[in-house]
């Protein structure tokens, strides 16, 4: 396939998503979704997991590379442009305890998947790759632990869908839980509960949406630290493995490259010039309003992504323990 003919089967999987999320938008504005509290971004990837469980075989695959970049760069853009809604003033209520819960979660999430792993007797990189994946920020951190220890691609998907399905589930449990009493938080702790135990940073942007703005803010500072950890746990994972990796490496003639979340440091960077208020408020309003609508697309896109069939192929060891990495949360 010619490169003009490959952008423009991109195009179409973009612009799919994208009247998805317009759908969104629309049923958004409707009574019941202002009853059920659900929040366009919620509606987008309802549609998406309808469409990943009816019409997706329908539709020619070239389209496929549109839906994954809107679940991947135009989630993180999203992500960025988030940054217009928080302050440092935010992050310096948030408070020294939230960084010290985000790095016990990171690193008890991580021990308890691969001890759970090890128990099971399951794939080792599948166990690792799960247990990083629920502990930092769901698939991306999946993908990212996958540069450091390249191992074959069906572990990478096996584990990817896993954390995709648990993150999803939880999105939508937590603010039913939160509505019924069963969380008996204040908003802030609420927050960071949220935003420690929720692995993908979409399904956070969600269910905080879902729980009100005082949860939301606080949970996506949480998570974006988690995300921010990655970096080190990369770097941990990195050196452990390296010595097998070099030899794999040498054999395939490959190079192994660890990814860095960019996205995250964009955010803070966008949280530091949105500090200084230098933008007047009907323009921050208005992009405020294009994060929601990119944040939707990248939502429906990720249920575009949430297939009966990643049920079947994570199967059940990958997927027992994940109730307990909230427990030991």
């Amino acid at each position: 396939m010619k490169l003009t003919e490959q952008r423009s089967s991109m195009l179409h999987g973009v612009l799919l998503m994208a009247l998805f999320a317009c759908a969104a938008f629309y049923l958004g504005d409707m009574e019941f979704a202002k009853i059920l509290s659900f929040s366009p971004m919620i509606i987008g990837i309802i549609l998406g997991m309808l469409y990943a469980n009816s019409l997706r075989n329908n539709l020619p695959e070239t389209w496929t590379p549109g839906i994954v970049f809107c679940s991947k760069r135009i989630l993180r853009f999203g992500i960025i442009l988030y940054g217009f809604k928080l302050t440092f003033q935010d992050i310096t209520a948030v408070g020294l305890p939230a960084i010290i819960i985000d790095a016990i979660v990171v690193t008890v999430t991580i021990l308890l998947g691969l001890f759970v792993g090890k128990l099971l007797k399951m794939d080792r990189s599948i166990a690792l790759l799960t247990a990083c994946g629920s502990a930092i920020c769901g698939a991306a951190a999946v993908m990212g632990v996958d540069g450091a220890i390249r191992p074959k691609p069906y572990k990478t998907a096996v584990a990817v869908a896993t954390v995709v399905i648990f993150g999803t589930l939880s999105m939508f449990l937590y603010p039913v839980l939160y509505r019924a009493g069963v969380f008996d938080l204040p908003a802030q702790q609420m927050g960071i509960f949220a935003g420690s135990t929720i692995h993908e940073v979409a399904h956070v942007v969600g269910a905080g949406n879902a729980m009100g703005a005082a949860i939301s803010d606080n949970a996506i500072i949480v998570k974006m630290i988690r995300v921010m950890m990655l970096v080190p746990v990369l770097l941990v994972i990195a050196f452990f493995v390296a010595k097998d990796v070099a030899n794999r490496e040498q054999t395939e003639g490959k190079k192994s490259k660890i990814q860095v979340p960019w996205f995250a440091i964009m955010f803070l960077l966008v949280i530091c010039f949105n500090s200084f208020n230098l933008l007047p408020e009907p323009v921050v309003k208005g992009i405020v309003t294009l994060d929601t609508f990119l944040l939707t697309m990248a939502m429906t896109a990720l249920g575009a992504e949430t297939s009966i069939d990643k049920f079947k192929k994570a199967g059940f060891k990958p997927s027992c323990w994940q109730p307990l990495s909230i427990v030991g949360s």
